[in-house]
């Protein structure tokens, strides 16, 4: 499930989509935003079965290692990884298929295929899985925990998956560390003796807060440029990045609009993302302006709060 913090980086890379195009109609630019979040969810799709093809290619080498191997040593790589309890829990959860079904998103096709052994290949030389082939607790506990550290230690960190969700998508370079928290989430929540949850993207007053704040931002963005243009104008012109105007016009958007959120959080959650999307020095700039801006907004009445302890 996406947090606040994700979320309003999505608005955002979709509010800059919207900013380079020549549209200026709005439903374009929700339209581009719900794109985008199925987009990450279709991330979310593609790792939570990774497992599955995985096991079906560790399948094929065991069948493989019968004329090379001993019995024992494909006994335990069955036991180990093929039997591997969670693994059996998604392969059998309608939820899963369902999903997989209903969003055509799976590892079939050539590339796919190509991927998986590589990945399985660089994944049994790991230290990891050899852990996996040497232990003899066949618990659910332990079967879960060993699935989550292969995914956090070999497959999160494995060069050619990466490089094949940036071929696939624009949006999930910027998507991925926080889907996959959500894949080692959704395998912790599992449960032996219940069918396994799937997280959804967002709760619907997550969903409510980000469809608010991209479509008043886009609606409110002439006035918002003409409002950042009056109170950085003793600034030289190109520090005025398009990346501190686009946050910047979220942060009065989002300072207007609602009522709930402090000030505070607000302004903190905008500085810290343009650590990451805008200038070495951006954040201090940005805290500037907006907190001049902020001042004079709540004295003309035009930022009113609402809750305790937001009044004031």
């Amino acid at each position: 499930m996406l947090n606040r913090r994700h979320i309003r980086i999505k608005v955002l890379q979709a509010f800059y989509a919207f900013s380079q195009s020549n549209s200026h109609d709005l439903e374009n630019g929700l339209k581009e935003f719900i794109h985008s979040m199925k987009k990450t969810f279709d991330l979310y799709t593609y790792l939570i079965q990774i497992f599955i093809p995985l096991k079906r290619h560790a399948h094929i080498k065991i069948e493989e290692s019968k004329r090379s191997y001993t019995k024992q040593q494909s006994s335990d790589l069955s036991s180990s990884f093929i039997e591997n309890k969670v693994i059996k829990k998604l392969e059998s959860s309608k939820d899963l298929a369902t999903l997989i079904n209903n969003s055509k998103v799976n590892w079939v096709g050539d590339v796919e295929n190509d991927l998986i052994k590589k990945m399985f290949r660089e994944i049994c030389n790991s230290e990891t899985f050899k852990e996996i082939l040497m232990s003899d607790d066949d618990s659910f506990e332990i079967h879960k925990n060993q699935l989550i550290k292969l995914f956090k230690e070999e497959i999160c960190n494995y060069d050619l998956l990466h490089h094949f969700f940036d071929e696939k998508s624009i949006y999930w370079q910027d998507d991925l560390d926080h889907v996959s928290s959500m894949i080692i989430k959704t395998i912790k929540s599992f449960k032996e003796d219940q069918d396994i949850v799937l997280m959804s993207l967002w709760k619907d007053d997550e969903k409510e807060f980000a469809m608010n704040l991209i479509s008043k931002a886009i609606s409110n963005k002439s006035h918002n440029d003409e409002v950042l243009q009056s109170y950085s104008k003793n600034w030289e012109s190109e520090r005025l990045a398009k990346m501190d105007s686009l946050l910047m016009n979220l942060a009065i958007t989002e300072a207007k609009e609602f009522s709930s959120i402090p000030l505070k959080v607000t302004l903190n959650e905008y500085i810290e993302i343009s650590k990451f999307y805008s200038t070495p020095k951006s954040n201090g700039f940005i805290n500037g302006i907006l907190d001049k801006i902020f001042i004079d907004l709540k004295k003309q009445g035009q930022i009113k709060k609402m809750g305790r302890g937001l009044i004031g």
